[in-house]
This record gives C-alpha cells, structure tokens and sequence, in this order.
C-alpha cells in the first residue's frame, strides 16, 4: 500500500513539474527568446518580490503578456480536452466534442451577441453571454436528438445541425450589427485568439477549469460505467440523470468560459482524448489527469507555433490546431478501422 502510494505521488510531481516546464517553454520562445532564468527570476519579482534586477522591458514581455497567455492557453486545452472525454464517455461515440455538438457555436453567438448587440445593457458579461449560448444550443441539440430517435448518432448529426444553425446566427449578427472593426477583430476571435487575454482572464478560466476537473475527477467511476451504455451504469447504482446533467453542465460550462475568453477552438476535445486512451486506457481516474495535462501541453505547443511560424505575425490558434488535430484525427480513424 505505501508502495502504490508512493508511485500515486511521483506520477503526480511529475505531472506538475512538466506542466511546470511547458509553461515555461511557452513564456521563453516567441519572437524575442527571453532565457528560462529571466522567466522564473520576473515570477519570484511578481509574486515574492525577490527583487531581481532584471531589464523592464523583459519583465513587462514575460510578466504582462506571456506568463498571462501561456497559462490561458494549458486552462484552455485542460478544459476542453476534459470536456471532449466527457462527452465521448457519457454518448458513447467518438465524434462527440463541444465543437461538433454545438456547444462551442452557441457559445460564440451568445458572446457575440453581448458584445455587438449589447444584449443586457452592460449587465451581463461576455462569460455570462456565452455560457447561456452554450446552453441554449445544447438544449437545442438534445430536443432534436430526442425527436429523431436515433440514439447517439443522432446527437452528432443534431450537433451538426446545432453548430451550422448557430455559425450562421453569430455570422448574420457580425454582418448586420457590427462594425468594420469589430468584424475583423470578432473574426479573428472566432478562429481562437489569445492575443488579448491578461491576468483577469486567468482568474476566471483557473477555478472554472480546477472546479471542472475536480467533478471530472469525483464522477470517474461513473464515467466508467457508461463505457457500457446507460442501462448497464443504472445496474451499477449509477444515478444516470443526475449523472448526465452535472457533467453536462460541467463540459458546458467549462466550453464556454473558455470559448468567452479566446474563441472556438475546434479538435482538441477531439483528438486529445482519443491520442492519450490509446496510451493509458480507458480508466477514468487515470484517464482524466492525463487529457487534462495533454490538452495543456497540446494547447501551449500551438500557441508556440501560432507565434512563431510565421515572421511578425500572429495565426489564430484555432488554425493550428485544425491543422494539427485533423491529420491525426484521420490516422486516429483509419487505425481503428483496420
């Protein structure tokens, strides 16, 4: 037992110390390479004021603008890596990810909606705004789902129906009621953007994306259990509707806190889950720190590419990451069909 115990607490120091380090990575590289030390003496000046002499402008790169994006980038890839296994346990089917089920489309309009149709009056926050579009599609897409009868194939096609009908909302609204510079900046947005996230930003992805993987964490083994249908959970003792709905919830509201702050993000709640059960399995306690970690580590390697591949410019990561995750996604499909 102390032995097991012990190897639970390396793999967990170990887990975080390479969080650690991709962090770090992601703060050092971009177009000025700023040295590891640099990196951690501006953390110990911020957060200790250890009173490294360190230049400004170094301090003001790492401090006010790296540090802040690194970290909403591993927030980012945590969540809707974890949302994406969420899914594909509790529907059974492979294709299930906040993006295709239209969470993440619902998420966009009702963001958008706040701020170009300035719905609420100043009351509701971006978050807010996304979060009930998330919502909303979702519910949406469950009623279809449900008057198809289909079972959960038919929540993937009812997603995709959920995602184009909510694409076309947001794109109707940008076109009608924004203007020309709202529209580059909300297009650009929508590809997944981190240039403008800051601090604040951090303090609501932290506790949503932490809180999320806690239930995660809390339901594994009910999250097992569906791996044999809903039917089977319910032998098991599993309570399936109050199941379904707080770790739907919980994708939810996880999807679109993060799709309020840098956009949609397609195939990272696609891909990461699929890549790391090939690895470990299918048990979820062992599964779901490992996505989140995953997804982290994924998101700040695009984020590095974003910044870097091309001289003086920033892509959107959401390219990235499709241009990524689809080649994968594709061997992903063609191995299992062999």
């Amino acid at each position: 037992m102390a032995l097991y115990i012990s190897k639970r607490l390396g793999l967990i120091v170990f887990v975080i110390l390479l969080l650690g380090v991709t962090i770090l990575i992601g703060t050092s590289i971009g177009e000025i390479y700023i040295p590891f030390d640099v990196v951690l003496k501006t953390i110990a000046n911020k957060l200790w004021d250890a009173g490294y002499p360190l230049d400004r402008i170094d301090e003001g790169i790492v401090w006010n603008y790296r540090l802040s994006r690194t970290v909403i980038a591993a927030l980012c890839g945590m969540a809707l890596a974890l949302s994406g296994t969420i899914l594909q346990a509790l529907l059974r089917n492979m294709l299930a990810d906040p993006y295709l089920l239209g969470i993440s489309a619902g998420a966009s309009t009702g963001a958008v909606a706040v701020v170009v149709l300035g719905i609420g009056a100043g009351a509701l926050s971006v978050s807010f705004g996304a979060f009930f579009g998330a919502i909303t599609a979702f519910i949406l897409v469950a009623l279809l789902a449900f008057r198809t009868g289909k079972g959960n194939g038919g929540v993937i096609l009812a997603g995709i129906a959920g995602s184009q009908l909510f694409n076309a909302i947001t794109s109707f609204i940008i076109t009608h009621s924004a203007s020309a510079e709202q529209t580059r900046g909300i297009m650009f947005w929508l590809l997944g953007s981190l240039s403008g996230v800051r601090w604040p930003d951090v303090s609501l992805a932290f506790p949503v994306t932490v809180s999320g993987l806690l239930v995660c964490l809390w339901y594994a083994r009910s999250l097992d259990a569906f791996t044999f249908g809903a039917d089977s959970a319910a032998s098991l003792g599993i309570p399936v509707k109050r199941t379904y709905i707080v770790l739907i919830v919980c994708a939810t509201l996880m999807t679109a806190t993060m799709v309020s702050i840098v956009g949609a993000i397609g195939f990272v709640g696609l891909v990461i889950p699929h890549a790391t059960r090939a690895i470990i399995g299918l048990k979820h306690h062992r599964l779901l720190p490992t996505v989140a970690i995953v997804g982290a580590i994924f998101l700040v390697a695009a984020d590095i590419v974003s910044r870097t591949i091309i001289k003086g410019q920033v892509l959107p990561i959401g390219v990235i990451t499709a241009l990524v995750g689809a080649p994968v996604f594709a061997l992903i499909l063609s191995r299992r069909a062999r």
